[in-house]
């Protein structure tokens, strides 16, 4: 498995990547793709929706079964990655490049974990 340093993590298996304008890109961690299957469909939330620290925000479909995908931060997403709607596999292929969304006016992160206590948590 790999966790890069420069991320954040949730209990809910996914990455926060910070940016400097209080803005962040979202996706799901290698761990939580392996666990999935592979996927077949991602339902996007839409840019200017407003998401919450543990709320579905969308979902992904695998192989084996639909599952939300839980926001780790509060916010609005400021954009989506379209490109997961003809090809969701790329969050398979490479989860940290295949961000879900870019989401602005983020609070609620106090409980990221970095890379060390997220490989802890998904060891127990």
């Amino acid at each position: 498995m790999n966790f890069p340093a420069e991320l954040k993590y949730s209990k809910s298996h996914e990455w926060v990547k910070m940016l400097s304008d209080n803005s962040a890109l979202v996706g799901i961690t290698d761990f939580a793709q392996s666990e999935l299957g592979d996927l077949v469909f991602i339902n996007l939330p839409v840019a200017g929706d407003s998401i919450t620290k543990e709320e579905s925000f969308c979902d992904v479909e695998s192989v084996k079964a639909v599952s939300d995908v839980i926001s780790p931060l509060t916010g609005v997403v400021a954009e989506v990655n379209e490109e997961l709607m003809d090809a969701p596999q790329m969050l398979n292929e490479s989860p940290y490049e295949a961000w879900i969304a870019k989401v602005e006016d983020i609070t609620d992160t106090e409980e990221l974990m970095d890379a060390a206590a997220y490989e802890a948590f998904i060891q127990q």
